[in-house]
């Protein structure tokens, strides 16, 4: 398949205050787009063309020759979901049943679940995601991952994912990673595009 840098499912201002049209126009058109083509081209040359996007990645991780197309379809299907992740007048507590129930039991409640969330993204030094997770066993958990690696690589679902990479904050935030993640899981989180990962349970790629 060949990548293709898909639209953003709302107009550019339609994240702030939390997030500005500033930061989705450099994000979304410049760092994502930049993603998609040199993918493209590494994909081709590795004689990947024809390979879905999760095939690729997988591919590319296990052939450590490939860590450019790796890094590239990497981030590519981290921001495919990442603009998803988010929605106007998202965060909070409201969830569909079915993904509140799962996380009380994974974590014990929802501030617990918050609270792990967030000193995951704090903790990954330097670029990285801080990720929700659904394992093979249906269970789900917190992990994060360096630069644009992600879940999909270790076997695991990624149901949620924040970006932390400065270019994801700094016009917004400037250093302030911790206000930058908490703004994410209180106001901006599509708990809906969560909850239908989750339903589809853990995500099979060939390997």
């Amino acid at each position: 398949m060949t990548f293709e840098l898909p639209k953003l499912p709302y107009a550019y201002d339609a994240l702030s205050p939390y997030m500005s049209a500033e930061t989705l126009e450099y994000h979304h058109d410049k760092h994502h787009k930049a993603y998609v083509d040199k993918g493209n081209e590494l994909a081709e040359k590795a004689g990947m063309g024809g390979k879905s996007l999760e095939e690729v990645v997988v591919a590319s991780f296990k052939d450590k020759s490939q860590q450019a197309l790796f890094n590239n379809a990497g981030q590519h299907w981290n921001h495919i979901h990442f603009w998803n992740w988010m929605a106007p007048k998202g965060g909070g507590r409201k969830m569909p049943g079915t993904l509140e129930k799962s996380i009380t039991e994974s974590f014990g409640d929802f501030d617990t679940f918050r609270g792990k969330f967030i000193e995951a993204g704090m903790t990954q030094f330097g670029s990285g995601w801080a990720w929700l997770v659904l394992g093979p066993n249906g269970k789900l958990e917190i992990m994060k991952t360096p630069n644009g690696e992600n879940p999909l690589a270790h076997g695991k679902t990624a149901i949620l994912g924040a970006d932390v990479w400065e270019h994801s904050y700094y016009i917004d935030y400037r250093n302030a990673r911790q206000k930058y993640l908490e703004a994410f899981v209180d106001n901006l989180v599509n708990w809906e595009h969560v909850a239908e990962m989750f339903e589809k349970g853990p995500l099979k790629v060939a390997a």
